[in-house]
């Protein structure tokens, strides 16, 4: 198998599956506090084909990992009604908080399958292509995952971190908070591709995200040689 389409593969199914389970924890949860719009639109699927962008699915994290940056991306969002929620202030922290949890959960499954996958071909001298395949997919799977997790924690509409920070604000600061909103999309391009094109030394997500990323990373890392007996 051609190394480029290799790599390219081991990314493509970790990078999606990670994005959908985001997006669908995002409306379990919300159907659980009492906003059943995702399930009404037939949104609570796993079909990828369902929660797919082309461009934040596809393009983005494509052109991201072919010049090595962090690799990101995000799918159709799952539709949340705040008024639906039963109590809308605690229910939309909840419900932002259970993209990056499940990400997580699934990071912790990873390390897991990865470690026992290990256990189980570590006498082998030569691996087969498919066992080599299946590790890189579950490696991926474990970084993606956190890398997920943590990049949509940040405080930033339209982050995850965002409905977070506006819940735990008091009420008339989180109204002025929420005006952002509208702007977010802008400002999250300005800070993390324009300005770090045209300043190199202003890299928030190096500085910022990608540290935690590692050492979280790391853990997981160590959960799977757990797991792999050593």
């Amino acid at each position: 198998m051609n190394e480029t389409l290799f790599q390219a593969a081991a990314l493509i199914v970790p990078l999606v599956t990670a994005i959908v389970f985001h997006e669908v924890a995002h409306g379990w949860t919300a159907r659980a506090l009492g906003d059943p719009t995702a399930a009404q639109l037939k949104r609570l699927s796993l079909n990828p084909l369902r929660h797919v962008d082309p461009v934040g699915t596809i393009l983005v994290p494509g052109a991201l990992a072919l010049a090595k940056g962090p690799v990101f991306g995000w799918a159709k969002p799952v539709p949340v009604i705040k008024a639906r929620l039963r109590n809308p202030r605690f229910g939309m922290m909840a419900v932002a908080a259970a993209g990056p949890g499940s990400n997580l959960v699934l990071a912790a499954i990873g390390a897991v399958l990865l470690g026992l996958l290990v256990s189980f071909y570590q006498t082998a001298t030569d691996p087969s292509l498919v066992a080599r395949f299946v590790a890189l997919n579950l490696t991926n799977f474990i970084t993606i995952n956190v890398f997920l997790a943590l990049f949509n924690l940040l405080p930033i509409p339209p982050f995850d971190g965002s409905h977070i920070v506006e819940g735990l604000l008091p009420p008339a600061a989180a109204a002025q908070y929420e005006r952002l909103r509208p702007l977010g999309f802008p400002i999250m391009l300005l800070l993390i591709v324009v300005l770090p094109w045209l300043i190199p030394s202003f890299d928030p997500v190096g500085k910022l995200v990608v540290p935690p990323v590692q050492w979280v990373t790391g853990q997981y890392m160590g959960l799977a040689a757990w797991f792999a007996g050593g």
